[in-house]
């Protein structure tokens, strides 16, 4: 890859430098991720599920933008992932890559879509690609699902693996729990090897233990990318509310908050309040 292709955030940290450029790629693509782990280069992804936050992350040079099945509790209300549907997807999958001009679009296969065969997972694989327009799709499970990931791969389908804690089988882990501590490390890069050897272009691992996520990195040449798994992996990602601070309440430990969106947007909406309750706006300037 040369430097004519590199996007800015894997150059020289010049603060010069602009998501806008035209030197950058017109889109990130699978291989621009797997560059980055051959040259030792780390990249970010967020969730969004919106037209505003894709285009205000796609602007800033966030290199992947995750259409979660974290919607279900982030957006729907939800107090799981598990309730969202496959058309619930492929409606924010279209928002976000309206929104989203560089980014690398990756969608979740919600619970229920891709469970029973691998027939069903390359059948919502494909109404993802081709509904809601993304770019590659997350499958959360191990080894016993290489042979689904290798038939969605075969359908001309870029797969993104999720391992450790999958929140889609909280029920059957026992809760939100970080997996691979001790000996059950090793399934954990067992199932990341499985994957990648399927065809896998990038694994995620999520609140796994940060030697076990080191030695996942080390044992695979794909990208691998972390949340609550450490610093050693080759991308990172967060929930956008999480890292934003919109979401209310206790943050799980590998949260950081960045921002502080609440208070932002409910001392707007408290002065917009009082000033319709005052009278002061609209004022004449507002007015045809």
């Amino acid at each position: 890859m040369n430097s004519a292709e590199i996007p800015a955030p894997y150059g020289s940290g010049s603060p010069e430098a602009s998501p806008a450029s035209s030197s950058l790629p017109a889109r990130i693509r699978t291989h621009h991720l797997q560059a980055a782990k051959e040259e030792g280069r780390r990249f970010a992804m967020l969730t969004a599920y919106d037209q505003y936050a894709a285009e205000i992350f796609d602007g800033t040079g966030i290199e992947v933008l995750l259409v979660g099945d974290s919607a279900a509790n982030n957006v729907l209300g939800h107090a799981t992932t598990l309730p969202i549907t496959l058309d619930d997807m492929i409606l924010f999958s279209r928002a976000v890559t309206r929104g989203a001009s560089r980014a690398l679009v990756v969608a979740d296969l919600p619970f229920g879509s891709y469970e029973v065969s691998a027939a069903q997972a390359v059948e919502s694989s494909i109404r993802l690609m081709k509904e809601g327009l993304v770019h590659a799709v997350k499958m959360e499970g191990g080894k016993d699902h290489a042979e689904t990931v290798r038939a969605i791969v075969r359908a001309g389908i870029p797969v993104m693996a999720h391992i450790g804690f999958t929140p889609q089988s909280e029920h059957s882990l026992g809760g939100y729990r970080v997996q691979g501590r001790g000996e059950a490390g090793r399934q954990v890069v067992d199932d990341a090897v499985a994957l990648a050897e399927a065809g896998a272009f990038c694994v995620l691992m999520e609140m796994v233990p940060a030697d076990i996520a080191a030695e996942v990195d080390r044992s695979i040449p794909v990208p691998t990318i972390g949340i609550g798994a450490g610093s050693a992996t080759t991308g990172q990602v967060l929930v956008w509310q999480d890292m934003a601070g919109l979401r209310h309440g206790k943050q799980a430990k590998f949260v950081k908050q960045f921002a502080d969106v609440r208070s932002v947007l409910a001392d707007a909406a408290r002065t917009y309040g009082e000033e319709v309750r005052e009278g002061t706006f609209p004022g004449p300037e507002h007015s045809f």
